[in-house]
């Protein structure tokens, strides 16, 4: 099987966020703008030279700590669907706050091939309660519908602090050898808020043949420091109209991420 990572020396996956879908508290009732607007920034990011997308229920907060609504998946496999024609980068999920069933029943049935998970392993105290992985199930439910889907899985994610006084390093070799995770993703404090140096260095020391992927705070201005240490980068933020969050995505901004990282490698 041909892994995500051998289509680009430095992988760049676009995030979709979605607006809020049905059952969400600001969910407006129509589900074509929904696919438009998640369709307009595919297309943004396939023109502008990203390498693979991610689909996440952005805009369902305030998110659950545990399996999301069968109406959250619906609308998820109605979006990627759209999304998966309109374009030809690979599509991969992150039902949040952290379903990764869910997310492996997206890939089974919109052809996806990767999921974001944010605790894959041990537990963390989030602005949700509680969030216990279950890397158990999620590998064993990837075998039944999704066998080759990869997980991408954060240690020590945004948004939570560790249960534990767990030394990141622990974390990730925890995640990566007995979680069985494909990739570490390693981000700021919270969204669009840039990860550590020294995290990626730690990390790229304890487990030196990990694929690990920076998945915050990415910008062309600053993405030459991660390119040494880092084998990809998820974006969304710095990418939208104006870096606003909650605009469209940017094809010339994705498209000056693109450049940057090819420049940092010659």
């Amino acid at each position: 099987m041909k892994t995500l990572f051998e289509r680009a020396p430095k992988l760049l996956i676009g995030v979709i966020h979605l607006r809020p879908l049905p059952g969400a508290p600001r969910w407006k009732g129509d589900m074509g703008a929904v696919v438009d607007a998640a369709v307009a920034d595919a297309r943004a990011y396939e023109r502008g030279g990203a390498h693979a997308l991610c689909l996440e229920n952005f805009g369902d907060i305030p998110f659950t700590k545990g399996p999301v609504g069968c109406e959250t998946v619906a609308a998820m496999a109605v979006a990627g669907s759209a999304v998966r024609d309109a374009v030809r980068l690979p599509l991969g999920f992150n039902v949040l706050r952290n379903d990764a069933c869910a997310g492996l029943a997206l890939c089974a049935a919109c052809g996806g091939s990767f999921i974001r998970v944010n605790v894959h392993t041990g537990a963390m105290l989030t602005d949700q309660g509680l969030i216990e992985g279950n890397a158990y199930a999620t590998i064993r439910y990837r075998g039944r519908v999704a066998p080759e889907a990869e997980i991408f899985a954060d240690v020590h994610v945004k948004h939570a602090v560790p249960l534990a006084n767990q030394p990141l390093e622990i974390a990730a070799w925890d995640t990566l050898k007995r979680g069985l995770a494909d990739a570490l993703i390693v981000s700021g404090v919270g969204t669009s808020l840039p990860a550590a140096v020294e995290d990626l260095q730690r990390l790229r020391r304890a487990c030196p043949q990990a694929r690990l992927l920076v998945g915050s705070g990415v910008e062309a201005a600053s993405v030459a420091k991660y390119l040494d240490l880092a084998d990809g980068f998820i974006v969304a933020s710095s990418l939208k109209r104006g870096g606003v969050l909650d605009n469209p995505v940017d094809a010339r901004r994705v498209a000056a991420l693109a450049r940057a990282i090819r420049a940092g490698r010659a």
